[in-house]
């Protein structure tokens, strides 16, 4: 009762339809969210736009929550193949829904119609906890035969093959992946795969013939990656040496990458004092620094200083080269 008031809020709606369900009343929540769903109107003016705007925005995916727990699957699976948003935090309520009830033809059809992957990676999931592990994989090269295909389950993709000892196979994925694109997530991806497989040279190599095709240059977000592979190397003094003569190794967010690799090796000390010379920034991870060293008292005193936001600088036409961006 108190929460009906606010259904239009998806937050509250969530709440509410969490709470039918103890209170046994599942039948009038379906009820006000029907309403809302029969209430949806055009997004925008355009006569060719089939975009509705729904209050709450997951009106849909709710009532289908109710009619599955009310054992009304089919017009739950209707209801979800509704939606104009299939995917929330990477995960797809249809997809989850088939494989709950063992409906691996339909969730195998819906896979290869669903865009984001996450379908693939629900069926690819179900077949790993049946022992297929090898059905998982195809799951997952089937879905990425092409290159865009690829981007959305090479992660889980490699984690699979982890899992199953498969290592060199997953680095393989991650680094033909790279050839397409190499952004800094999947790049890092890479480089801990070879660093959590004993082979940080050729991790290194990787990064050196990435920085050749880049005429040379190696931003912070790419060079962080080279200093724990040297330090698995046996060069973290070399590694420290090349950060801080790095154009941004003497900023802030060099400084926490480098009190990490530090801390790592087991250089508390140097990884703390690293900190210090950014106070205004990172006080959780200098007091963490501080318990480590027993300096309890230190740390409280760290976390106790107000909060200081850092200054946007004035815009002058040009990109921010300093976080805030």
């Amino acid at each position: 009762m108190l929460l009906r008031d606010g259904i239009q809020d998806w937050f509250l709606a969530q709440c509410l339809v969490d709470i039918a369900e103890a209170a046994d009343m599942d039948e009038e929540a379906a009820a006000l969210l029907e309403v809302r769903i029969e209430g949806a109107v055009p997004a925008c003016n355009d006569p060719d736009c089939n975009n509705l705007h729904m209050e709450p925005s997951n009106a849909v995916d709710l009532l289908a929550t109710i009619r599955e727990r009310q054992g009304r699957i089919e017009e739950a699976i209707t209801l979800l193949h509704t939606r104009e948003t299939t995917s929330v935090n990477g995960r797809d309520q249809l997809a989850d829904l088939l494989a709950r009830h063992d409906r691996i033809t339909e969730l195998r059809a819906y896979a290869a119609s669903e865009h984001h992957g996450h379908a693939a990676q629900r069926l690819a999931e179900v077949l790993e906890e049946r022992g297929d592990v090898e059905g998982a994989i195809a799951a997952y090269r089937t879905f990425g035969a092409t290159p865009d295909g690829m981007w959305h389950v090479a992660v889980p993709l490699s984690e699979l093959l982890v899992r199953h000892g498969r290592g060199d196979e997953a680095i393989e994925v991650m680094r033909a992946l790279a050839e397409h694109g190499a952004e800094d997530w999947i790049v890092h991806t890479l480089c801990t795969l070879y660093a959590d497989h004993d082979r940080p040279r050729d991790g290194l190599a990787y990064l050196d013939a990435l920085r050749g095709r880049r005429d040379g240059k190696e931003d912070w977000d790419f060079f962080r990656m080279r200093l724990p592979l040297m330090a698995d190397c046996g060069l973290l003094d070399e590694a420290i040496e090349q950060a801080r003569s790095h154009p941004e190794g003497d900023t802030w967010y060099a400084a926490w990458v480098l009190s990490d690799v530090l801390a790592e090796a087991g250089r508390t000390e140097e990884a703390a004092a690293v900190l210090e010379r950014h106070p205004r920034f990172g006080g959780s991870l200098r007091a963490e620094r501080l318990i480590d060293l027993g300096r309890i008292e230190d740390a409280v005193r760290v976390l106790q200083q107000p909060m200081s936001k850092p200054t946007t600088p004035a815009w002058d036409g040009d990109c921010f080269t300093e976080p805030p961006f």
